[in-house]
């Protein structure tokens, strides 16, 4: 069953992905952090002996979601390579998704690897040091990216590139388009901003300017050889849809979103969204139905995931688009797209609100 495509049927029962910030610990300041992570690990960050806990109470779902290790920066998480390695002795699927700082070394990648990572998400949001070290607070980031991306090259490694498009850098989407063709990525996942933690303080792009940044995707996505998707931003599928992509002739990533010819490229409408094959564990055990929809559900280990993400009120209300509420529980595209539950949150304090950033009319 574990290689079966994922299906709504799975959605009430067992999450896609579960993200799992192992620290909040980081040497960056991100312009638009999630987390607004810090120098040294927080105190109530889980003992190694209920990090693996977690881990193994993750391997109980009937479907063993892919678990995603990240933070902060995970690299600064002294017993990082034991949880990978419980996660691989338990049959789970990982991905470590590192900071670009001097800790992420090819010999750190090396060790994650053989602990059990089979890919790795490294953000990139610029086509130049210029301006995505101004998005990271710290130079040299750009340079420590394109590094990373030749170690995992070099490890035989997937790469997820994730870009957070602002006003800094919308107008740059093509030229990091190429920049990432020449470092031969697997996937380009594109993040729209939102509001929370250091991100409150970035300005979004509009309605329409969503719109021209999918057409700018979806031609790359036909003509590049990396997968492209997006993150917070599912009105994307819908953009897809219309404009010929073919989800049910195409395979599956990892994620649940089909790709086109060519390894990668047509994008697909499962509607995996926030707590809807979704969910995430903060550093403190506490339970989110995503890292950006910081709604607190329960807590590890006084919580079992599990129960949770079955049987949670607002898990339950997130698994079933026709609980949303304005232009999202009516549209037609609400089970392949649904909007983002975060954004409709941190803009109107109701996660099952409209999407507040679709210029859609039906």
């Amino acid at each position: 069953m574990r290689f079966a495509p994922y299906t709504e049927a799975d959605f009430d029962l067992h999450p896609l992905m579960f993200y799992y910030e192992v620290t909040r610990a980081c040497d960056l300041v991100c312009k638009h952090c999630r987390a607004s992570a810090q120098e040294d690990p927080a105190p109530d960050e889980l003992s190694p002996s209920d990090a693996l806990a977690l881990i193994r109470q993750v391997a109980r779902f009937d479907r063993k979601p892919t678990i995603c290790f990240t933070g902060g920066d995970p690299l600064k998480r002294a017993d990082l390579f034991d949880l990978i390695a419980c996660a691989a002795e338990h049959g789970i699927t990982s991905a470590l998704t590192p900071s670009a700082t001097p800790l992420a070394t090819f010999d750190a990648f090396r060790r994650a690897k053989e602990a059990g990572v089979s890919a790795i998400g490294l953000s990139v949001d610029g086509p130049n040091a210029q301006v995505h070290d101004a998005f990271r607070g710290f130079d040299g980031s750009f340079a420590k990216a394109m590094e990373i991306l030749d170690y995992a090259r070099d490890l035989n490694l997937p790469v997820q590139v994730n870009t957070s498009v602002t006003r800094r850098n919308v107008e740059l989407i093509d030229e990091i388009a190429e920049m990432l063709e020449l470092k031969r990525v697997a996937v380009w996942s594109v993040f729209f901003l939102v509001p929370v933690g250091r991100g409150v303080e970035e300005v979004r792009i509009t309605p329409r300017e969503y719109i021209e940044v999918f057409e700018k995707l979806w031609r790359h996505a036909q003509t590049k050889s990396y997968a492209v998707k997006t993150t917070e931003a599912p009105h994307y599928r819908r953009y897809v849809l219309e404009h010929g992509g073919n989800p049910l002739a195409a395979p599956r990533h990892a994620d649940g979103e089909a790709v086109g010819r060519g390894g990668g490229r047509a994008r697909a409408p499962l509607g995996v969204t926030d707590g809807r094959g979704i969910m995430f564990c903060g550093h403190n055990g506490e339970i989110y139905p995503a890292g950006f929809l910081p709604i607190v559900c329960g807590r590890f280990p006084r919580d079992s995931v599990v129960d949770v993400y079955r049987n949670h009120p607002l898990f339950k209300a997130l698994h079933n688009p026709d609980n949303y509420k304005g232009i999202c529980g009516t549209c037609e595209y609400r089970r392949v797209c649904g909007g983002s539950r975060s954004r409709a949150y941190a803009l109107t304090g109701d996660p099952l609100a409209a999407e507040p950033d679709c210029a859609f009319e039906q």
